[in-house]
C-alpha cells in the first residue's frame, strides 16, 4: 500500500488477538502500522509486535526493493510497536536508531542497550533531513506514554501520529463506521491523558496536514477535519453526542424494569438517543466510552452486601480513572430493607469534575411503585428540560426568565445573511427595560455578524453556560463567517425568525427584533424587542471571568522568550513580532498580542 509515491506501508494485521492489552476486545482484531519513507536517505517508522517478527521483515524486505535503511524513528516503545527493535537492529546492523532520550532508557530496560554509537537522540523542534523530505520532531508525552514523539514530514504533510488517531480493528477487517472502534479504542486507552492530547492537538493546529498515519487502524486522509474535531472532543471531556446513556446492574428484574419505563419516558419526551447498557452483561469498555460520548448519564443499580453491585462499582472505577466530568448525572437506587446505592454512588464520583446531579433520585424499594412512577417521570423531565425547550412542539416560548441568564457573561449571536448562517462571540447584552422587555446588544463592526444584523434586523442571542469548552470560542469567535460556513455539516435547529439557536452548551436563548441603531465608533448598539425566550436548562451563565480562569488555556510560557496572544494563548517566541504577524489559531494580528514577561 502506497500512501505517497515515496510513503509506503510495511505493516501487519493480526486475527489472533482476542484481548488488546488484555482487556479490551478486538472481535476484528488489530494492525501493528509500521511505514517506509523512500529518499536519498531511507527511513523505517517503527516496528511491530513480536508475533509478526517474519512477516513484518518480510514486508520490508519488499518494499525496500533492495536498499538498507539508514534510520529507523521509533516514536513509540510499547511493545505492540517496539518489540522489533532489536531483531531489526541485528538485521540492518549500518542503521541508525533515531528516538527520543526517554525511549533510549526504555531500549536499555527491555533489551539491555541503548543502541550507543548508533542512535541519534531527537527532542521537540528537532529535524531530519532524508533528501527532499524533511522529518519534523513534536514532542507528546503521556500520549499516552511518557516518551512519545509525533513525526511531521513537511515535504507531503504527513503526520506520523504514534497511537494519536489509531482504532481497534485489522486493516482488513469491514469497518462500518470509524468513530466508534476509534472512540472505544481512545477513551480505554488515552482517555486519562485530556490535557495532554489538547497539549498536542494545539501543536497539530499550527501544522498543514494532508494525511495522519497512526500506529493502528486505517491511514487518514479525507475530511481530517472530522477525526481532528472528534480528538478535540473526546480530550475535552466535552458532549459529542446528544443523549441519555442509563448504565444499570439488575438482580432479579425489578430494577430493569425501572429502567426500561425511564428509557420511555426520556424518548417520549423528545431526547435524541437513548442508550441502555446492563453492565452485567455489554462490553465494560463499549460502556465505558458510550459515557463519555452522552451528555447524561444515569446510574441504576441496587445495594448488594451493604455495597453496590460489583458491575456497577468497577463501571464507576472505570469512569473515574479516566477523568469523567461535564456530565448531568442521574442515580437510580434498589434495596430491600437499607437502600444505599445513591449514596455510595454519589461518594465514589466526588472527584468527577463539573457534574450537575439531578434534584430527583429514584428509590425503589424491592419493586416500582407510585411514587417510584412519579419519581421517574420527574428525572425524565430535569433530563429532557432542554430537549423539550428546543422543540417546537413542546418548547415554552414565552418563557421570559431566560432575561435572568443574562449576565455580564459570553454569548453567541446567530444571524443569516440570506445564503449562509453565521455566529460570533458577543460579551455586551444587557437588558435596558423590562415594559415591553427589550434587550441591548453592542457587536464589533469587523464582525460579518455585525453585517447580517444591520441588514436582517434579526438576531439570536444564545447565552453559554459554564460547560462550554474552549472549542466553542474558536469556532465561533476565531474565523470569519465571510469565509467560512461555522455551521457547515452540523444538524441545527431554528427558532421562529428562522435563524438557529445552540442545541448544547447554552442555558437560554432569546431571538431579537432590532428597533434601535446607535453607533458607537467601533461598536454598534442593538436595541431589539425580545419576540421568543426560551430556557434550555439550569446551568450557570458563562462570565468572563469563568472563561479567562477556567476555560481559555493557558499557555505554556516557562522558559520561553517571545509574545504571547491575549485572546487564545498561543505563544509567538523569538525577539520581534512582525507587524503584519496573524495568529495561527484564532487568526487575530500583531495588535492583540503582549510581550512574555
Amino acid at each position: 500500500m502506497n500512501i505517497t509515491p515515496d510513503i509506503l506501508y510495511a505493516g501487519v494485521n493480526d486475527h489472533k488477538i482476542d484481548l488488546f492489552e488484555g482487556q479490551y476486545k478486538v472481535p476484528n482484531g488489530m494492525s501493528y502500522n509500521s511505514y517506509v519513507i523512500l529518499d536519498e536517505k531511507v527511513a523505517v517508522m517503527d516496528t511491530v509486535d513480536r508475533n509478526f517478527t517474519h512477516e513484518w521483515l518480510d514486508n520490508l524486505e519488499k518494499v525496500l526493493n533492495g536498499r538498507k535503511p539508514d534510520y529507523l524513528v521509533v516514536q513509540h516503545m510499547e511493545p505492540d510497536h517496539s518489540a522489533n527493535i532489536l531483531n531489526f537492529a541485528n538485521n540492518y546492523p549500518e542503521t541508525v536508531i533515531v528516538s527520543s532520550q526517554k525511549a533510549f532508557a526504555m531500549m536499555q530496560n527491555f533489551f539491555g542497550t541503548d543502541f550507543e554509537g548508533r542512535n541519534l537522540v531527537i527532542k521537540e523542534g528537532d529535524q531530519l533531513e532524508l533528501g527532499k523530505h524533511v522529518l519534523n520532531f513534536v514532542a507528546a508525552p503521556m500520549v499516552h506514554w511518557p516518551e512519545v514523539m509525533l513525526t511531521y514530514e513537511s515535504t507531503e504533510k504527513v503526520l506520523f501520529a504514534a497511537d494519536a488517531f489509531g482504532k481497534f480493528g485489522a486493516l482488513d477487517a469491514p469497518e462500518d463506521n470509524w468513530d466508534d472502534e476509534a472512540r472505544r479504542y481512545y477513551i480505554g486507552i488515552v482517555g486519562k491523558y485530556g490535557t495532554q492530547v489538547q497539549a498536542v492537538l494545539k501543536k497539530a493546529a499550527g501544522l498543514d496536514i494532508s494525511v495522519i498515519c497512526p500506529l493502528h487502524g486505517p491511514v487518514l486522509s479525507d475530511n481530517l477535519g472530522h477525526y481532528l474535531k472528534l480528538y478535540d472532543t473526546w480530550s475535552s471531556y466535552a458532549t459529542e453526542t446528544e443523549g441519555v446513556m442509563i448504565a444499570f446492574t439488575s438482580v432479579y428484574g425489578n430494577t430493569r424494569k425501572a429502567v426500561e419505563l425511564l428509557r420511555d419516558r426520556i424518548k417520549a419526551k423528545g431526547c435524541p438517543q437513548v442508550v441502555v447498557h446492563d453492565l452485567a452483561r455489554d462490553d465494560m469498555s463499549l460502556c465505558v466510552s458510550d459515557a463519555f460520548r452522552y451528555g447524561k448519564l444515569v446510574l441504576a443499580t441496587t445495594t448488594y452486601n451493604a455495597e453496590i453491585y460489583p458491575f456497577m462499582r468497577t463501571f464507576i472505577e472505570e469512569l473515574m480513572e479516566r477523568g469523567f466530568k461535564n456530565r448531568m448525572v442521574g442515580l437510580m437506587e434498589n434495596g430491600s430493607w437499607a437502600p444505599q446505592a445513591a449514596k455510595i454512588m454519589t461518594k465514589m464520583l466526588e472527584g468527577a469534575k463539573n457534574l450537575t446531579f439531578t434534584n430527583t433520585t429514584v428509590k425503589i424499594m424491592s419493586a416500582m411503585n407510585a411514587d417510584n412512577k412519579d419519581q421517574i417521570e420527574a428525572m425524565a423531565d430535569e433530563l429532557c428540560k432542554d430537549y423539550l425547550a428546543q422543540h417546537e412542539e413542546t418548547a415554552n416560548k414565552n418563557d421570559m426568565t431566560a432575561l435572568f441568564k443574562i449576565g455580564y457573561g459570553l454569548y453567541v449571536v446567530t444571524s443569516n445573511d440570506g445564503k449562509k448562517d453565521n455566529g460570533c462571540i458577543v460579551n455586551t447584552v444587557t437588558q435596558v427595560t423590562n415594559t415591553p422587555n427589550r434587550i441591548a446588544v453592542c457587536i464589533n463592526k469587523q464582525n460579518y455578524t455585525y453585517h447580517t444584523v444591520k441588514q436582517t434586523g434579526i438576531m439570536n442571542v444564545n447565552c453559554l453556560s459554564v460547560e462550554a469548552p474552549f472549542s466553542v470560542f474558536e469556532s465561533y469567535g476565531f474565523r470569519s463567517g465571510r469565509t467560512v460556513n461555522k455551521f457547515e455539516g452540523e444538524d441545527v435547529l431554528r427558532s421562529d425568525n428562522g435563524l438557529i439557536f445552540l442545541t448544547k452548551y447554552i442555558n437560554a436563548f432569546m431571538s431579537l427584533k432590532v428597533e434601535q441603531y446607535v453607533d458607537l465608533d467601533t461598536h454598534g448598539m442593538f436595541i431589539c424587542e425580545v419576540t421568543e425566550a426560551r430556557v434550555v436548562s439550569d446551568k450557570e451563565t458563562m462570565t468572563y471571568t469563568y472563561y479567562q480562569d477556567k476555560v481559555k488555556p493557558k499557555p505554556e510560557t516557562a522558559g520561553k522568550k517571545g509574545f504571547v496572544c491575549k485572546v487564545c494563548g498561543y505563544v509567538y517566541e523569538g525577539d520581534e513580532l512582525p507587524d503584519d504577524f496573524i495568529c495561527p489559531l484564532c487568526k487575530h494580528g500583531a495588535s492583540d498580542f503582549e510581550p512574555l514577561s
